[in-house]
């Protein structure tokens, strides 16, 4: 498959061997890959069905050589493509054939960890388990925790605002990070945030969270470290039915309990979890609810017993609940293996994400399961529950002439049926490049308008990350004021790039 992508700069191009020799002089040794088999890896991030090589990749292991690096191609009209550690789902960091491909895998550092401000600084580059990791000798650990976390960069987490099983209650990656080290395309050095959790002045934090790497680069992250849990125990409920563990879903919640995570898959993805991971799922149920409760041995103790009440008054058939930290992780094994697992019973699939209000997950599912009627396609659920985070795995087969189409076609239409039920067109894999055309569903032009002002704020010659989130390009310079005409807000005519 193709998608739509900014003109090559030709220009550009015809200077490779001039821009790659003035890297080099930037970031020496092996810092620079410019050979086509080299490039081979960047050439698409876990969004396999695009491809595109980069013109040139550069792999700078320093805050200074960033700044250099994007001060040369500001100040020669070089488009700059950042990446992390490859796994976004939503096509973020898909390279572009002008563009030098900006690696941050070497930024592998935790430069500090300090207990008693309960925060880490680390390099964009560390994983996401690897902080957790280097300070769990103190009881602490980071809490968003995505399925991939054992590969994902912190650096990728901040791009995409990643989540995870735990972020119902304790929140996604923006409610985590405290502050960052930020370098501008005219290698202008930024530091934004700090320690402390609240800081004067704007929220800038909030705004480079989820931006998807169209403002500028992390270089360095502080980042909320928490004291583990005294007690976790986890339950494993199974249902009849996907709207009856969608219900259960929301009276938890309605009755004001908020779990520690809260996750959901349907049929097909209990049995590809469990013969992959051999967790203990039932086999016998139509969905499978995985509820972990932590805090205080008391206050376990209670909310497991209300659970419990719930799911019986929501029709549930089986019940199982941990009673050792080998069998809570063991829970939570097969559901963060969800999506390695598919990949054993299909050839192929797109890992969709969408958000919808908790209330609308019954009818969201019944939406999937028609929607998969029309296109004649599988679709595996595995939802993040508690916060209406849903992960359609839609399984194809790319050898099928017209199957990959479908399943494009299949996942937009959950995305636009996400929109209409009162959510969102992701949650957290971002928008990249497959959400991009589809952002008009959600937001009128006045309001993309409005976003490209604030990235024009950042880069205005639009050299971070083009083609990515916007689905109509406008010149910086051109996009005008907003006035008052007859009432109503009045935009000047935007040209087109």
């Amino acid at each position: 498959m193709t998608i739509k992508m900014p003109a090559a700069d030709e220009a550009v191009l015809a200077r490779r061997d001039e821009i790659i020799a003035a890297l080099q002089g930037i970031v020496p040794g092996e810092g620079v890959i410019f050979s086509d088999t080299e490039m081979k890896p960047y050439e698409s991030d876990a969004l396999t069905a695009y491809r595109q090589p980069p013109m040139v990749v550069v792999l700078p292991e320093t805050t200074e050589q960033v700044s250099r690096v994007l001060k040369y191609c500001g100040e020669n009209g070089i488009r700059v493509v950042p990446r992390g550690s490859g796994t976004s789902l939503s096509g973020g960091s898909l390279p572009l054939k002008d563009a030098v491909l900006l690696g941050m895998g070497k930024f592998k550092r935790i430069r500090e960890t300090d207990f008693e401000n309960r925060v880490a600084v680390v390099e964009p580059g560390v994983t996401n388990l690897a902080i957790s990791q280097a300070v769990a000798h103190a009881g602490f650990y980071y809490a968003p925790d995505p399925s991939s976390q054992i590969a994902c960069s912190i650096g990728g987490n901040i791009a995409e605002n990643s989540g995870g099983v735990h972020s119902l209650k304790y929140g996604l990656t923006t409610n985590n990070v405290l502050g960052c080290e930020f370098v501008l395309i005219t290698g202008e050095v930024l530091r934004i945030g700090g320690k402390t959790p609240e800081m004067s002045g704007y929220d800038l934090m909030g705004v480079i969270t989820g931006s998807e790497g169209l403002l500028g680069v992390v270089t360095e992250i502080t980042v909320r470290i928490l004291k583990k849990p005294e007690t976790a125990r986890a339950m494993m409920v199974g249902f009849a039915s996907v709207e009856d563990a969608g219900q259960c879903v929301a009276n938890i919640i309605g009755a004001g309990i908020i779990p520690g995570g809260m996750e959901m898959m349907d049929k097909d993805a209990i049995h590809a979890a469990e013969a992959f991971v051999h967790a203990g799922y039932p086999l016998d149920v139509e969905a499978l609810l995985i509820v972990e409760l932590d805090g205080p041995p008391v206050e376990v103790d209670e909310l497991i017993a209300r659970v419990e009440k719930i799911a019986r008054s929501c029709g549930q058939t089986t019940l199982q609940i941990s009673n050792s930290e080998q069998e809570r992780l063991l829970f939570w094994a097969g559901r963060k293996a969800a999506f390695p697992a598919v990949g054993r019973i299909s050839p192929d699939y797109l890992c969709m994400d969408g958000t919808i209000p908790r209330g609308a997950l019954p009818a969201a599912l019944a939406g999937i399961r028609e929607l998969g009627k029309k296109y004649g396609l599988r679709c595996a659920n595995v939802f993040h529950a508690g916060d209406g985070n849903l992960h359609p795995l839609i399984l194809y087969d790319a050898n099928i002439a017209d199957e990959m189409q479908r399943a494009e076609d299949f996942g937009a239409d959950i995305l636009r049926l996400c929109v209409k039920l009162g959510g969102v067109l992701t949650g957290e894999h971002g928008v990249g490049v497959e959400k991009r055309d589809l952002m008009p569903e959600m937001f009128s032009d006045i309001d993309l308008a409005q976003q490209q002002r604030v990235k024009c704020a950042f880069d205005p010659d639009g050299l971070l990350n083009p083609g990515k989130v916007f689905p109509t390009l406008h010149r910086c310079a051109e996009l005008g004021r907003v006035h008052v005409h007859q009432g109503k807000l009045a935009f000047p005519e935007l040209p087109r790039f």
